[in-house]
C-alpha cells in the first residue's frame, strides 16, 4: 500500500497552531526567529498577523516543517510528497531537497512579494464544471487559481470582475478573505522577483517524489527552481496530482499541519473517478525501478575458514592473513566511536572493526584493549586505530607502546601525510626470517592514503635513517632492522576515496587506477615475495559501491561512516537519529579542528546542524583578523551569544588551565601572540562539537560535529523500506554481511548476463 504525505498551504493558519511542536525542537525555533527577525511562536498566537500573507506563511511553514520532523520521529515513510501552494516548501523539505534555513529564507521572501502585489481577490466556486469555468473566465482578467478537487476551483483576479461573473455564474460562489490574487496573471512582478531569490539557491534532486503544483506530476531533475517560480502565478493542479497518485497505487494519504482542508480534497477526488476520453492524455507512469533487497544474512559458523557458497570477493590471502570471512574491515572512528562493543561485535563474526583511537587517552585505549582481549582473548580478530597527530616524540610514541606491550597485531595508520618512526618501530617489532629466509612481519598495518606521494612511502622500505635511529634507541633490534629493509611498510595500502572526516575528496575512479600501477611499479623495483595489497574505503555504502570497488582491482574494503549509524558505535542516539535521516547531499566541508591554521577540511553532517557553516565562519574571521579584538562587537556578540554560548574571556581560561597543566610552551606563544591565541579560543570551538554530539546534548543539534561521508545517504536509500530503515537494526556485522553477499550477487548476476550475451 503506497502513501503520501501532505502539507497544507495558506489558509490552513488557526491561532495557537505548532503547540507542542514548536517546542519541541527549540534549536530550529531559535534558527527561525533570527531569520524572520520575530518571534514564531509569538506569531503562532497572534490572530492579526496570521491573516497577513507576509506573516503567515513563514510561520505555517515552520510548523508544517517541524511537524514533519515530529511525525517522522514516530515511524514510517512516505512513498511521495506534496503540498498545497506553501505546502510545496514543506514537501521539498521533506524530500531533503534542501535545509530549514534555505526553505524558511525563500519562504519569507515569498511572502513579503506577493504580500506586496495586493489589489485583487479570490473566489472558491463549488460544484461547478470544470470546463464550464474555464469557458466562463476566458477572455476576462479572471483566473483559475486552484483546481482544488472535481468539487472545487479557485478563480482570482479583480474584485469587480469576480463579482461581476458570480451574477449568474455556476455552482456556489464563495469569497476568500485574502488580499492577494494568488496563483494568477497578476503575481508575475512577484514571480520574476523571486527568481532573484532562488537564483544561487542549491536546490537537490529530491529524495522522495514529490508532485509539482504547477504540473500536478512528480518533479524532474533540473526543474524546482523554475517551477517554484512559476507557481506564484500559474494555476495549482492540486487534483491532476491526486489523480496521479491515486494511478501509482497510492490508496493512503496523511495531512501534516494545521487543520485537515487537504483530507476533505482526498475525499471528495476519491470519489469522483475521472471519466475515461479517448482525448485524455495516458497519465505516464515513471519506469518501475527493481529493487535491491537486502539479502538475508546467511547462517554464521564458528569458524571463518568455512566455506561459503556464491563468489567469494575480494582477495583470499587477506582473508587468510586477517583471519575473516570477507576481505571486508570496519574502519576505525575516532573518539571510542570505533567502540570496543564495535570491534567484538565484529570479531565474534569472524570479521574484524578496528578500535577508535583516535582523540583518546592512554588509560581509556588500554581499559578497550582490556575489554575486547577479554571478549575475543589476545589472539582474535581485532585492531586499532593509529592517527597521525603532529607529535612522533609524545602521544604517538607512548600509543606503539602501549600496543607493542598489549602485542596488538593490526592497526589501522590514517591521516599519516609520511611515514613516522613510532609507526616503523611497529611495523617491524617481531620482524624475522621463516626457516626458509624470507622476511616475516608478525603486525600488519592498514595504511589509509588519498595521495601518490604517501601511498610510494607506504609501499617502500622504512627509510633507512630512520631504522638505523630506532636501533640506537633500542627500540628495534639489528635484526629487526636488517629483514625491514626487505618488506614496506604496509602490506595492505587502502585507497581513501570522498570519505568521512580528514578527507582529500579524492574520486575512486581515478585514484583506485593510479595507486594500482603505483604498487605495480613499486613491486618491480624492490621484489617482494609477497604481493603489496590494494584496498579501497571512502563512499561505500551500496552494494553497488562494493561491487565496483572490486571490479576497479580492490584487494579489500573498508566502511566507515555506516558503522557510526549502528547500535555498537560509541556515539548518542541523537546522532545516530540524526545520521538515519541523510542522503547523499546532506554532507559539508568544514575546517579541521587539529588542523584548524592549516585551512585542512573534514567532511561531516551538514543536515540538521549549523556546525559547517559556523566553523567556516570561524576559520573566514581567523584569516581576516589578527586577533579576538579586531573583530568588530556585533559579530563577536553573535559567537559569543550563539556559537559559544559563553564569552571569549570565560572559552580562554579554561583553554588556558588546559594549556598550563599540559603544553605549558604552547600557552607562553599564546600569551605572546594575539592570532594564536584567537586560534586557541576558536579551536576550542571544535572540540566543544565533537562533545555535544557525543554526549547527545539536548537542544544544541545546531552545534554537533559528526564526521560523516555521502556513504551514509546511500546506504540509508538502499535499506529504506526494509528492516535496516531502524538505526537499532542496523548492527554492524550484518551491514558487512549484507553488503558483501549482495555487491556478490550483483556481480554474479553481471557475469550471468555476460555469459548469456557471449
Amino acid at each position: 500500500m503506497s502513501v503520501v504525505w501532505v502539507f497544507p498551504g495558506q489558509g490552513s493558519q488557526r491561532k495557537g497552531m505548532g503547540a507542542g511542536v514548536l517546542e519541541r525542537y527549540p534549536d530550529l525555533c531559535a534558527r527561525a526567529d533570527e531569520i524572520l527577525g520575530y518571534s514564531v511562536a509569538e506569531l503562532c498566537d497572534d490572530p492579526k498577523r496570521l491573516r497577513e500573507t507576509r506573516y503567515v506563511q513563514p510561520a505555517l511553514f515552520t510548523v508544517n516543517a517541524l511537524s514533519f520532523l515530529a511525525r517522522q520521529e514516530e515511524g514510517g515513510r512516505p512513498d511521495y510528497l506534496a503540498g498545497h501552494s506553501l505546502g510545496e516548501y514543506a514537501a521539498l523539505f521533506a524530500a531533503g531537497c534542501f535545509d530549514f534555513e534555505t526553505a524558511l529564507g525563500l519562504v519569507k521572501r515569498r511572502g513579503e512579494l506577493m504580500s506586496a502585489a495586493g489589489g485583487g481577490a479570490m473566489a472558491a466556486v463549488l460544484g461547478a464544471d470544470r470546463e464550464r469555468l474555464e469557458e466562463l473566465v476566458a477572455g476576462t482578467g479572471v483566473d483559475i487559481a486552484n483546481y482544488n478537487s472535481p468539487e472545487q476551483v479557485v478563480l482570482a483576479g479583480p474584485k469587480d470582475e469576480l463579482d461581476a461573473l458570480s451574477r449568474g455564474g455556476p455552482g456556489k460562489w464563495v469569497p476568500l478573505s485574502v488580499s492577494v490574487p494568488s496563483h494568477s496573471r497578476y503575481m508575475e512582478p512577484a514571480a520574476d522577483a523571486f527568481a532573484e531569490a532562488l537564483d544561487g539557491v542549491r536546490i537537490e534532486e529530491p529524495r522522495v517524489p514529490v508532485i509539482a503544483n504547477v504540473t500536478g506530476r512528480p518533479y524532474r531533475a533540473g526543474e524546482a527552481a523554475e517551477l517554484l517560480r512559476r507557481q506564484i502565478c500559474s494555476p495549482v493542479r492540486w487534483v491532476d496530482g491526486l489523480r496521479y497518485l491515486m494511478d501509482q497505487g497510492v490508496s493512503e494519504q496523511v495531512e501534516i499541519g494545521p487543520g485537515d482542508v487537504l483530507t476533505k480534497l482526498w475525499t471528495v477526488t476519491r470519489r469522483h473517478p475521472p471519466e475515461p476520453s479517448a482525448e485524455q492524455e495516458p497519465v505516464e507512469k515513471p519506469p518501475a525501478r527493481e529493487p535491491v533487497e537486502a539479502p538475508a544474512v546467511r547462517e554464521r559458523v564458528a569458524t571463518p575458514a568455512a566455506p561459503e557458497p556464491g563468489i567469494a570477493l575480494g582477495s583470499a590471502e587477506f582473508r587468510a592473513d586477517y583471519r575473516v570471512r570477507h576481505a571486508y574491515l570496519a574502519g576505525s572512528m575516532f573518539k571510542g566511536i570505533a567502540s570496543a562493543e564495535l570491534v567484538i561485535r565484529m570479531g565474534r563474526a569472524g570479521l574484524m572493526g578496528f578500535l577508535g583511537a583516535g582523540g583518546l587517552t592512554l588509560d581509556q585505549i588500554s581499559d578497550a584493549l582490556d575489554t575486547v582481549q577479554s571478549a575475543l582473548g589476545p589472539d582474535g580478530p581485532y585492531g586499532v586505530n593509529l592517527l597521525h597527530g603532529f607529535d612522533e616524540d609524545g602521544l604517538e610514541r607512548e600509543t606503539v607502546d602501549l600496543l607493542l606491550r598489549r602485542d596488538v597485531r593490526y592497526v589501522e595508520a590514517a591521516a599519516y601525510p609520511h611515514v613516522t618512526a613510532p609507526l616503523v618501530r611497529y611495523r617491524y617489532s617481531g620482524a624475522h626470517r621463516d626457516p626458509a629466509g624470507r622476511p616475516v612481519a608478525v603486525r600488519h598495518v592498514v595504511a589509509k592514503v588519498s595521495r601518490p606521494e604517501v601511498a610510494a612511502a607506504f609501499m617502500r622500505p622504512a627509510p633507512q635513517a630512520v631504522l638505523d635511529r630506532l636501533v640506537r634507541e633500542g627500540a628495534l633490534s639489528a635484526a629487526e632492522a636488517e629483514v625491514a629493509a626487505e618488506l614496506p611498510v604496509s602490506g595492505d595500502v587502502c585507497v581513501e576515496a570522498d570519505s568521512a572526516g580528514h578527507t582529500d575528496g579524492r574520486s575512486p575512479y581515478a585514484l583506485m587506477p593510479a595507486i594500482l600501477r603505483l604498487r605495480d611499479e613499486e613491486m618491480a623495483a624492490h621484489g617482494y615475495a609477497r604481493r603489496i595489497r590494494v584496498g579501497a574505503s571512502g563512499g561505500i555504502g551500496a552494494p553497488e559501491a562494493a561491487a565496483a570497488a572490486f571490479v576497479l582491482g580492490a584487494d579489500f574494503i573498508v566502511t566507515g561512516s555506516v558503522n557510526q549509524c549502528t547500535p555498537q558505535a560509541g556515539t548518542s542516539d541523537a546522532v545516530k537519529d540524526l545520521l538515519a535521516g541523510l542522503d547523499v547531499q546532506d554532507t559539508a566541508y568544514a575546517p579541521a579542528g587539529d588542523m584548524f591554521e592549516m585551512g585542512a577540511q573534514v567532511q561531516v553532517a551538514r543536515k540538521g546542524t549549523l556546525f559547517p557553516a559556523r566553523a567556516n565562519k570561524l576559520y573566514q574571521l581567523y584569516r581576516q583578523y589578527g586577533s579576538l579584538e579586531e573583530i568588530d562587537e556585533r559579530t563577536r556578540r553573535t559567537i559569543q551569544d550563539k556559537f559559544f554560548r559563553r564569552s571569549f574571556e570565560e572559552v580562554w581560561e579554561e583553554t588556558r588551565a588546559f594549556l598550563a597543566a599540559r603544553r605549558p610552551a604552547e600557552l607562553a606563544r599564546a600569551e605572546r601572540d594575539p592570532k594564536h591565541r584567537m586560534a586557541l579560543v576558536f579551536r576550542w570551538y571544535f572540540v566543544h562539537t565533537i562533545r555535544l554530539a557525543l554526549r547527545g546534548e539536548a537542544g544544541r543539534q545546531v552545534d554537533y560535529q559528526v564526521h560523516c561521508g555521502p556513504a551514509m545517504g546511500a546506504f540509508n536509500r538502499w535499506v529504506a523500506g526494509t528492516e535496516l530503515a531502524d538505526w537499532r537494526a542496523r548492527h554492524v556485522d550484518v551491514i558487512a554481511d549484507r553488503l558483501m553477499e549482495a555487491a556478490a550477487g550483483l556481480l554474479e548476476a553481471r557475469l550471468r548476463d555476460l555469459s548469456k550475451d557471449g
